[in-house]
């Protein structure tokens, strides 16, 4: 197997910066999951690994190998794209082997790969079959197996699920975590769906403007973002993020908000918050972690309920997704189904404060 190492990766097209010195070691067996909006970089970063883009500046190692200068045939890497690529007039036994008979490889080792990969995939059956005559999750596992039987050090995916149904891409994206732990193959996953990122990734790079945001699992992420990009890209519904000020009274620490105020618990300050005192933040709170006082999972206090207006509710089952308003300002709440909330009523709600996150207004760095 192989590691892959960025150093000080860069492409530019022109006057535009793709990828901006973007630094990664992606660790041997590892699933490392590239995502962001459309227009960040993460499929230049990976076809630069693939070589079939020239890259401006930097290094690109796989197994300590140099391959900046390499041909992509030459590097020992295995592509499956978004479209599948497949052969139309080849039957799925033929494309899987394609690559194989490319590189000469004995007949009857062909036929062993494609074989194992084709019962690995559930493709046994389908070996004789052309694409057309294949479903759209079919024609992805044929594209797995045949980037499978190259036996690569690394495989490189780019938006593999995009063109699948809902259903269909939840129950390939189970397919294709049990067959990496199976595999152990180093793989670089590029997606602009932070849900695919969240449940796939042993870690997440999360990428803006050709820039890499922040890089950790997919929990660190979530619970410790380090600004608001991330924080607001992560998690679904998004973050709430409130304008706020924050205001220090005997020796502890106040948001703000004009149309209510909470407490920041004294876990999540520290001795540079001074600088803080009386100045614009952004207050940033996960609709998971507002409850309705009624049946808080958290003990309600002063320090951490508010009133609000229920705008909205929409029933989800299991929760129920509610619109509130607070003054001038807009939350989103998911809350437990139990609830007896009702439309167009004030009513409180409890927040977590031990979850929640305060931004710089400037820089949108996290404070905590």
């Amino acid at each position: 197997m192989a590691s892959v190492l960025l150093k000080d990766l860069t492409k530019t097209f022109k006057n535009v910066i793709a990828v901006n010195n973007m630094n990664l070691e992606i660790k041997d067996k590892e699933f490392l999951v590239l995502v962001g909006p459309s227009g960040c970089g993460k499929t230049t970063a990976l076809r630069m690994v693939a070589g079939l883009e020239e890259a401006t500046s930097g290094e690109i190692f796989i197994s300590d190998r140099l391959v900046n200068d390499v041909s992509p045939k030459d590097r020992d890497i295995a592509m499956v794209f978004q479209n599948y690529a497949l052969y139309p007039h080849m039957t799925v036994y033929d494309n899987m082997a394609f690559g194989l008979k490319l590189r000469k490889v004995p007949k009857d080792q062909i036929k062993s790969r494609v074989q194992d990969a084709a019962n690995l995939l559930g493709l046994g059956e389908l070996l004789e079959r052309k694409p057309k005559q294949l479903s759209g999750g079919q024609r992805q596992r044929v594209a797995l197996g045949r980037a499978i039987v190259r036996e690569p050090k690394v495989f490189l995916m780019d938006e593999p699920l995009s063109n699948l149904d809902a259903k269909l891409r939840v129950q390939t994206r189970a397919e294709l975590i049990k067959l990496h732990r199976r595999l152990g193959i180093t793989t670089i996953y590029v997606t602009h769906d932070q849900v695919e990122a969240m449940t796939m990734g042993d870690r997440i790079v999360v990428m803006k403007d050709g820039l890499v945001q922040q890089v950790d699992s997919p929990m660190g992420l979530y619970n410790k973002p380090v600004n608001m990009f991330v924080a607001g890209f992560i998690g679904t519904p998004s973050m709430n993020f409130i304008d706020a000020k924050l205001v220090k009274t005997e020796g502890r620490y106040t948001v703000d908000a004009g149309s209510f105020k909470v407490m920041i618990p004294e876990s999540k300050t520290g001795k540079d918050w001074d600088k803080y005192d009386g100045k614009a933040i952004v207050f940033g709170v996960r609709p998971e972690d507002i409850f309705d006082k009624a049946i808080a999972m958290v003990p309600p206090t002063v320090e951490n309920t508010i009133t609000a207006l229920v705008d909205v509710i929409e029933p989800m089952g299991a929760i129920v997704t509610a619109y509130l308003t607070v003054g001038d300002h807009s939350l989103v709440a998911t809350i437990d189904a139990e609830t007896k909330m009702i439309e167009e009523k004030d009513m409180e709600f409890v927040l977590d404060m031990e979850k929640t996150h305060v931004f710089d207004k400037d820089t949108e760095q996290a404070i905590y």
